[in-house]
């Protein structure tokens, strides 16, 4: 760098100081500044979903204490098989919620348990970013490239979208973690003497196992970059230390948290950590050997490979005695789907949710927005001096400066760059793990600019040249002179290990030093000339001055997608037809009619996803929400919502008072209804035969004609009641109780309850405890539903291979009719077979109705089912002429979804290309005008024809 003035430097640094320090607090502030929209629009409200749970659990801490809180089995969730809720939840967040609320009173501020768990999302939010500054300024080695992280920490949406206030969700706390975890691995490998702040990072990593599930990826981050130190050869007593403290003392500390137990040992998504801390202790072992018998390069590598063949030996053998015995754990139906090809897992109940999908280029802007552009910048220069490139250069003989620039540190950013977006791409829902690192890498290359431009500025605004002063120079020769104190001490040890410290010969040594020495000459003469510094003052005011308004646009662009993050959902804005915006809170009001207006030992039926604001907000004990820990149980939910209105009350009447449904489109239930079929048909597979993926649970078009297996459904006749013609509950069955103001929600009570199954149910002598006078007693199914349960089969999801559940018939058709590719011969003959019957007899003959084959048909050419289409014409060729209740047909749907090589199998099979619908349109015609029937000509001709 440059070196100036000695009374110059010292005022510039502290303003410069001075001014990213205040940088970093308006940082710290803009962080919880942006998460309070909700609070000030909506009040101290908690969101979503799974928020209420937390908060429910929270409250339950505070009001019940440590003991009674892990030995917590919920009897009013997942009704009746209940969940035990002590050794399935992460409790980190719920006890630094409680330790906060119960610490603010000794500072004078009082606030409810509500209010606390409101805020701490925006808290956590400061706090990350602080940790985030930290890891950054450690990986860099300079301030402002921390300082410029902070600033796009506190605002970028990839951060913002888990951690509004009222978003009450684990991953507010836990991205906090995860960042104060990576900062102490960081600095634990800054030199020889700091390994011990290994043990601070398997602390942090312990708080991080606390609060969420996604603790496995920084388990495995750290142990990636570890691993990669090491093969890149740069492994070193220091960092043997540093892993060994963290992996012991995390570990250690992770299997006293109930959910976890002893799964760092056992599951397969988390002994790569322990892989490489075993080869930390083989590799450290050498190295103590080498060091006390003094033994040369090839009898250490000769060492190495047998100590190394001794210890995978006794591995494979503990490996091959536990195998046979189920100790290894599979990976789990999520993790699985970051590594498959396709963008299914195998089972319908993950792949129904929608974060579990696949990210977009367009996500990534969304989220990240303009640090997309300086991340690869900062990328590249972390990338031009990690470990092994650093390595390579003081072998080269390169400058101190480059090579010892905490480049184990860099190594860690490009490696969770790299793995964070692979990891990324495959869900959605992990672009959250990219805002840090993209903050990091951004900051760096911000950092690093605002750097150099404040120097050049300081060319402009004290017209100093950079040649050094004589006081200057005296600094610099004492400064060499403490440093070449140093050198005299470490000598011997430098002497001992030169030999090994560079392969390169003294001569090539020299020739690099006269490289180094011309590059610095030509960069003296250029760099440093007036001409040079002209340029270089013009470029950095044009730098600032062509940066200002981004850095506005970025700031009003998270704020803008915060303002719209931060809708509660459970209530929200909306416009009327007359343009008043109205405050919409159906579902706040129906979940208090619940509390208010059923009796306290209601059960409620619904669909999973609102399981837990039933219990949190409506206080009533519900069928499933969305831990979706039984497969097998929300598979009978949705088997009641898609089967017929009777046959559904027959199941419902021994399991439930209530019934809700979320209605008024949107995200209604209806739009979720292929997954409660599809999950309902992976337990039940009769209910819809030879079709994994229900296709005949749906509607027929764009304008919610149902299929009739929808049409008869429970499902739709809850929803629809009274608002479609002839469309009505059964009253004897069910009757409406209540309904939302903006028809939101609709509520029904069930009738003729068993009231014989409601009193087994309650009566704890039916629970089946672990042990007697154990807490831990599972419900059973009520006698009377025991048909249904014995003809349930258990969903073995598909990368369960301990069971062989990959291997099932199921899962082979559910991912072939998912990903679009070709089933099998046998199930595509019971389809046709099925199909076929529906064909009419002759051209003539075919009616204009919706029917079984109509919805077929229009999913096969969506789906561009060549294959099966082909099948189909040939068993059955007047299909062709199916057409339904609007008058189109095949043909039509070919063109709509730009089918050619369907138009063509149509064509040739006979189809009348001048045939028309209802509204007088041929089928190329929809091609032309985009499906849409225009006035006029088309009118007339309707008219004509009729």
């Amino acid at each position: 760098g440059q070196v100036f003035n000695m009374a110059m430097p010292t005022v510039v640094w502290v303003a410069w100081v001075a001014a990213q320090i205040s940088m970093f607090i308006y940082a710290c502030r803009e962080a919880f500044n942006i998460r309070l929209y909700a609070v000030k629009e909506y009040g101290l409200l908690i969101h979503e979903f799974d928020p209420w749970f937390n908060f429910r659990a929270t409250k339950y801490l505070a009001e019940n204490g440590w003991t009674a809180f892990f030995h917590w089995y919920d009897y009013m969730s997942w009704y009746p098989v209940g969940r035990p809720v002590g050794t399935t939840i992460y409790p980190g967040m719920q006890i630094t919620s409680v330790v906060i609320w119960k610490v603010l009173p000794w500072f004078g501020i009082n606030m409810s348990l509500n209010d606390v768990c409101v805020y701490v999302p925006a808290w956590f939010g400061v706090v990350a970013t602080t940790f985030l500054a930290l890891l950054t300024w450690e990986c860099a080695g300079f301030m402002a490239a921390g300082t410029a992280a902070a600033l796009f920490m506190s605002i970028i949406p990839a951060h913002i979208m888990r951690s509004v206030a009222g978003g009450y969700d684990n991953e507010s706390v836990a991205i906090t973690a995860m960042c104060m975890t990576f900062y102490f691995w960081c600095r634990s490998l800054r030199n020889d003497n700091s390994w011990w702040i290994g043990a601070f990072a398997g602390l942090a990593y312990v708080y991080m196992v606390m609060v969420w599930g996604g603790y496995i990826f920084v388990l495995n981050m750290v142990g990636a970059h570890a691993i990669a130190v090491v093969f890149t050869g740069c492994f070193t007593s220091k960092l043997h230390r540093a892993y060994t403290l963290f992996y012991v003392i995390g570990t250690a500390g992770a299997t006293r948290v109930p959910v976890v137990g002893l799964s760092p040992l056992k599951s397969l998504e988390q002994l790569g950590p322990f892989g490489v801390f075993v080869i930390m202790q083989v590799l450290e072992f050498c190295e103590i050997q080498r060091r006390k018998k003094g033994l040369t390069s090839l009898q250490t590598f000769k060492l190495r490979i047998a100590s190394f063949s001794v210890v995978a030996a006794a591995l494979a053998g503990v490996a091959m005695l536990l195998y046979p015995t189920g100790y290894f754990g599979p990976l789990s139906a999520r993790v699985r789907g970051l590594f498959v090809q396709h963008t299914r897992t195998g089972n319908p109940l993950v792949d129904s949710v929608a974060e579990h999908q696949p990210a977009s280029q367009q996500a990534y802007w969304q989220y990240l927005h303009y640090a997309c552009y300086w991340a690869p910048i900062g990328f590249l220069i972390c990338l031009a001096r990690v470990s092994p490139i650093a390595k390579v250069s003081k072998m080269c003989g390169a400058s101190e400066w480059w090579w010892n620039c905490r480049a184990d540190a860099k190594f860690f950013l490009v490696l969770y760059g790299i793995i964070g977006y692979f990891f990324s791409l495959k869900m959605v829902r992990l672009v959250l793990l990219m805002g840090p690192i993209t903050s990091a890498l951004a900051g760096i290359a911000l950092g690093a600019f605002g750097e150099w431009g404040v120097h050049q500025l300081c060319l402009l605004l004290w017209f100093l040249d950079d040649s050094p002063s004589k006081e200057t120079e005296d600094s610099k020769d004492a400064a060499a002179g403490e440093e070449s104190d140093q050198d005299k001490k470490k000598s011997g040890k430098a002497k001992k290990g030169a030999s090994r410290a560079s392969w390169l010969s003294e001569s090539t040594k020299e020739q690099f030093n006269q490289m180094y020495s011309m590059g610095e000459s030509l960069s003296s003469v250029f760099y440093e000339s007036f001409p040079a510094k002209i340029a270089r003052i013009v470029f950095a005011i044009f730098f600032v001055y062509y940066l200002r308004p981004y850095a506005l646009e970025f700031k009003s662009y998270c704020h803008q997608l915060a303002h719209g993050m931060s809708n509660p959902s459970i209530v929200f804005k909306a416009h009327t037809n007359n343009g008043q915006v109205v405050v919409v809170n159906d579902y706040l009001e129906a979940y208090y009619w619940l509390r208010d207006k059923t009796p306290k030992e209601a059960r409620v039926m619904a669909w999973w996803d609102y399981g837990y604001q039933i219990t949190g907000i409506g206080e009533r004990t519900t069928l499933a929400d969305g831990n979706t820990w039984n497969h097998e149980h929300i598979a009978t939910i949705g088997k009641m919502f898609a089967s017929p209105e009777q046959e559904a009350h027959s199941i419902v009447r021994h399991l439930a008072d209530f019934v809700l449904v979320w209605t008024g489109g949107g995200g209604d239930d209806l739009a979720k209804s292929p997954h409660m079929a599809r999950i309902g048909n992976s337990v039940y597979p009769g209910l819809c035969p030879n079709d994994p993926t229900c296709r005949m649970f749906g509607f027929i078009d764009r304008q919610g004609t149902p299929t009739p297996m929808m049409e008869r459904s429970l499902l739709y006749k809850l929803v629809v009641h009274g608002q479609r013609p002839g469309i009505n509950v059964n009253s004897s069955l069910f009757r409406e109780v209540y309904t939302s103001r903006y028809n939101k929600v609709r509520i029904y009570k069930v009738l003729k309850v068993s009231k014989k199954s409601r009193k087994w149910l309650a009566d704890p002598k039916n629970r089946l405890c672990d042990a007697p006078g154990s807490w831990y007693c599972t419900g059973q199914y009520p006698p009377a539903l025991k048909e249904l349960i014995a003809s349930r089969r258990s969903f073995k999801q598909l990368e369960d291979f301990n069971r062989g559940g990959g291997d099932s018939e199921y899962t082979k058709q559910y991912m072939s009719r998912m990903n679009g590719e070709a089933i099998s011969e046998e199930d595509e003959d019971a389809t046709i077979r099925y199909l076929a019957a529906y064909a009419p007899k002759s051209k003539a003959s075919a009616s204009w109705e919706n029917t079984e084959l109509t919805t077929q048909m229009w999913a096969i050419i969506r789906n561009n089912d060549v294959r099966t289409m082909r099948a189909l014409v040939k068993a059955a060729p007047t299909v062709v002429h199916v057409r339904a209740e609007d008058g189109r047909g095949p043909l039509w749907w070919a063109y709509e979804f730009q089918r050619p090589e369907m138009r063509k199998i149509l064509l040739d099979a006979g189809c009348d290309a001048e045939a028309k619908d209802k509204r007088g349109m041929r089928a190329r015609d929809v091609a032309a005008k985009g499906g849409k029937q225009s006035k006029g000509k088309g009118e007339k001709k309707k008219k004509r024809k009729n």
